[in-house]
């Protein structure tokens, strides 16, 4: 039972990262900056996520920018 809740814990957290990885090249940050959330998110994917999550950049939104001045 452990084994597999490890399994599927793991398949979650690589999930996130991927998810958080493609969040951070879409993002407007400057490549230095999103070369070295990258980083940070493969070395440490728990931490990295985390720290993602509360003070990464922010994806690129198309849909938030085109309502601006409707």
């Amino acid at each position: 039972m452990t084994d597999a809740f490890g399994g599927i814990f793991g398949l979650i957290i690589l999930a996130l990262d991927i998810w958080a990885i493609i969040s951070v090249v879409r993002s407007d940050a400057a490549s230095g900056k999103k070369i070295l959330w990258v980083l940070l998110i493969v070395i440490l994917p728990m931490l990295g996520l985390i720290l993602w999550g509360i003070m990464g950049p922010r994806g690129n939104r198309p849909d938030e920018r085109s309502n601006i001045g409707r």
